[in-house]
């Protein structure tokens, strides 16, 4: 039976979407593996975790900065994973990361984690994750909107152009 779908089900995770990727790039090292020679499964996790603040870093917003002049850090929400097939000891892995939304407190990702061979980067992802982040106060840890100039940066880094159509999407 098929997962429900509506407004609150997001699309499946199988085709990357449109726009703007952020690329990180690292090794799977026998620390990261079973005793299949497998990465474990929560390692993704960790490299994805990687990738989303390098991406931040690259658009001009260190985590550090956010947490200094606005008193707001970005927190985990909801993660969303697919695997679909294993990264394995000493494989050349590439992550990316794509804003899709920035609305009021939050911010969806969608990240790709995907095997390089020398210079070619296989098409077909090992794994696939949606993730949702909330702006909170650091204090308070309530949510709060997310402020400038992360909301513009992450539209821009989405793909928005300015004079754009407003709306929640940036």
């Amino acid at each position: 039976m098929s997962a429900p779908r509506g407004p609150n089900r997001p699309r499946p995770l199988a085709q990357a979407p449109d726009g703007p990727v952020h690329q990180y790039s690292l090794r799977v090292y026998f620390e990261d593996t079973d005793a299949g020679g497998m990465a474990y499964h929560a390692n993704y996790l960790r490299w994805a975790e990687r990738a989303r603040t390098e991406s931040l870093r690259a658009i001009g917003l260190p985590h550090q900065m956010m947490i200094e002049l606005h008193n707001s850090i970005l927190v985990v929400r909801r993660i969303e994973v697919e695997y679909w097939r294993p990264a394995r000891l000493d494989d050349a892995i590439l992550v990316e990361t794509r804003v899709i939304a920035v609305k009021g407190v939050t911010l969806t990702l969608d990240q790709r984690v995907l095997r390089q061979d020398g210079t070619r980067i296989e098409e077909a992802p090992l794994a696939a994750l949606r993730v949702e982040l909330a702006c909170l106060d650091r204090q308070a840890l309530r949510p709060r909107r997310i402020p400038e100039p992360w909301r513009s940066a992450l539209g821009a880094a989405r793909g928005d152009t300015p004079g754009g159509v407003p709306g929640e999407r940036v």
